[in-house]
């Protein structure tokens, strides 16, 4: 009986060992990529004792998703859903009190009017009762709440520009446009006759009433399109005043030229506190004390990718300083301390994103944050003790943390995709450095499969970033995502190659001017780096990447010799003139270019010398193209002259063309078929062994 006992025992580990075994052979998938909750809009109620986020969930069946709120405690003990299946929530905020509810944007619950447009709303953390607060016809985006809880700020689209049939009354069916100025269309969309405005409305009794327009008749928008958010605009601290970002230029098209505004809550006229500037100003944020306004600034017109500085505006005189002079790294999301001496901000470090403060005396810069992960800031609790950010890295999605300000310690709120992660066998990542053909040190990122052995021999990607400039950091992508790669049984290189912020400016703006030189080469030798390692087989190598990545797959196509076994392009510039034409930030092309093609012979030849058109004669290797029809960056029409010449020259190509999306592909089955024809095509040509 006894040994009866211990066999059954040891029959019993073993089927324990063979189960924890096989579930932790589990690997990431495109499916479960869209399982994974998504975490936005942490904030902290006005006693400093609950966080307030949302989560969003896509159902693939459906394709859609609904959003959730949350509430949990300070040490992320109890956590409860206050609301379910909302559209999007964003924005959320609480209001003032210390019985304040919670404020947010959102359509209307699923199960209401699919039409509805996006309206504040307010929710009661005690019972969990919403309320509608708004009702402007069209909806309402960027919702802020002023510091009185008086008054709440949002932004409005405002028609001011004619349609055709509003110009020709008797043809109700002209289906046309009229143009006479560029920036008609811009990144996924068309100019849509309307203009998004900065609002202000009183909240009384949980309503939203008197809306006034405060940028009434001007053809401009704040936010800053495309990207921009509720932080193109703030409130000052006594409620009376609001600063604004706008662009009001001549040629919308060819300047970066967007200034700050300050404004009266009753309306009336803005005034323009940094004429002169030809760059970017953006995010302006006022000191609690109220004596100053901080603001980001690029120095240089023309260029999206500028050092990203802060200034402050001292509100009773005027002037306006640098407070980060010297600092040889960019600055985001400037968030000043309740002491208003100092000001918090993210900035890219190394591979990574990071927290730091910056003192507006001293001026001296301290890293906060720590680890290898890419940092955001939520929110700050009472005190300017500690603040609460979110945390995300290459193997998972952003979570909630308390970041203590002084010890730089952070602990982790949230952890809603334990249950999806814990039979997860995960990727390994190394940082790596590799020497250019410059004599300079490369910054790598190199993801290996769950089981890697080095014994064996291993397929490789090399991913191409876009951008230009934009860090290879620790993001988590819902398509690019290295973490699927390695568990796919793909070793992935990522070049943070020339161009890319994090490791000073020289580095950052050295991309300018040539785009098919020296950042090149730093891609190929990190490739070559690779290919001599001896688990790497040199037989089943990749290149991928989209946007400036996919222009650089082009560019590998025919300069790359024998390197790469197979290539994917997503959404690449193909041929530098057509795509001159055609595009729609042209500043953008006027910096990195040096102007139009036909502006000079200089300009003319960096077109020659860079566009990957030029060098069709070599093409050779197998190639996936996948462009959006409603990419108006880079109009579809590259990956067509793409596909077209691989085609004429006996390539073995395939085309993934997506007629409803633009420059990234959004909706949840569009994005699992992206996976699924991405690996086919990896697996054809390189298939892990």
């Amino acid at each position: 009986m006894r040994h009866l006992t211990r066999c059954c025992l040891l029959l019993t580990l073993l089927t324990t060992t063979t189960s924890l075994a096989t579930a932790a052979d589990q690997r990431m998938t495109p499916e479960l990529l869209w399982k994974l909750g998504r975490v936005s809009g942490g904030t902290v109620s006005p006693d400093g004792a609950r966080v307030a986020y949302a989560v969003r969930h896509y159902d693939l069946g459906e394709n859609s998703g609904s959003s959730q709120i949350h509430l949990l405690t300070r040490n992320g003990k109890r956590d409860h859903t206050l609301a379910q299946r909302w559209k999007q929530v964003s924005d959320l905020q609480w209001g003032r009190g210390d019985a304040a509810d919670l404020l947010f944007l959102v359509g209307l619950p699923l199960a209401a009017d699919s039409d509805a447009t996006p309206q504040v709303w307010s929710i009661n953390p005690a019972d969990g009762q919403a309320s509608q607060v708004s009702d402007v016809p069209g909806g309402v985006a960027n919702l802020k709440i002023a510091p009185t809880g008086q008054h709440c700020a949002f932004t409005v689209d405002v028609k001011l520009d004619q349609t055709v049939n509003d110009l020709h009354a008797d043809l109700p069916k002209a289906d046309a446009r009229i143009i006479d100025s560029l920036m008609f269309r811009h990144w996924n969309a068309w100019h849509d006759y309307a203009y998004s405005h900065l609002h202000v409305a009183r909240l009384v009794e949980g309503r939203a009433v008197d809306v006034v327009d405060l940028m009434k008749g001007l053809r401009v928008d704040c936010p800053l399109q495309p990207f921009g958010s509720a932080e193109a605009f703030a409130w000052a601290p006594d409620g009376r005043e609001l600063a604004y970002t706008a662009k009001i230029v001549n040629q919308p098209a060819e300047s970066t030229d967007s200034d700050v505004y300050l404004v009266d809550v009753e309306g009336g006229h803005a005034r323009c506190i940094t004429p002169g500037r030809p760059g970017y100003e953006t995010a302006p944020a006022y000191s609690p004390d109220g004596n100053y306004l901080a603001f980001h600034s690029m120095q240089r017109g023309g260029f999206e990718s500028d050092r990203n500085r802060i200034m402050v505006y001292a509100r009773s005189t005027g002037a306006i300083e640098e407070l980060t002079v010297g600092l040889d790294q960019t600055a985001h999301g400037a968030t000043w301390l309740p002491d208003s001496k100092s000001l918090l901000f993210v900035s890219e470090w190394r591979g990574t994103n990071q927290i730091f403060r910056i003192g507006l005396r001293d001026r001296r810069t301290t890293q906060i944050s720590r680890g290898r992960y890419n940092w955001g800031l939520a929110d700050l609790f009472p005190g300017g003790n500690a603040a609460l950010v979110t945390r995300q890295d290459m193997l998972r999605p952003n979570e909630l943390a308390t970041l203590d300000l002084s010890a730089g310690s952070a602990d982790i709120l949230t952890t809603i995709n334990d249950k999806h992660y814990e039979p997860l066998a995960l990727p390994t990542v190394e940082q790596r450095y590799v020497t250019a053909s410059d004599g300079a040190a490369i910054h790598n990122w190199v993801i290996y499969p769950p089981d890697f052995d080095p014994a064996r021999k291993w397929p490789l990607i090399t991913y191409c970033q876009g951008g230009p400039q934009g860090q290879i950091g620790q993001w988590f992508s819902y398509r690019w995502n290295f973490h699927l790669m390695a568990a796919r049984g793909y070793v992935v290189v990522a070049v943070n190659r020339r161009g890319l912020p994090g490791f000073g400016r020289a580095w950052n703006d050295q991309i300018s001017g040539d785009w098919g030189g020296q950042a090149m080469q730093d891609i190929l030798a990190s490739t070559d780096d690779l290919l001599a390692a001896p688990y790497i087989d040199r037989s089943r190598t990749a290149a991928v990447g989209a946007s400036f990545g996919g222009y650089t797959v082009y560019w590998l196509m025919g300069n790359a010799e024998d390197r790469f076994g197979c290539m994917i392009a997503h959404c690449g510039v193909f041929n530098l003139e057509s795509w001159y034409g055609s595009t729609e930030e042209l500043f953008f092309a006027n910096w990195d270019l040096g102007g139009p093609y036909w502006k000079s012979s200089e300009a003319q030849q960096k077109y020659d010398r860079f566009s990957p058109h030029r060098f069709i004669g070599q093409w050779k290797t197998p190639l996936l193209v996948v462009h959006g029809e409603k990419d108006f960056r880079v109009p579809v029409t590259q990956g067509i002259e793409a596909f077209t010449a691989a085609q004429v020259q006996g390539v073995p190509s395939r085309f993934l063309y997506y007629p409803t999306e633009g420059h990234w592909v959004l909706s949840p089955q569009n994005g699992v078929l992206w996976h699924r024809v991405f690996f086919d095509w990896l697996d054809r040509h390189c298939q892990p062994q």
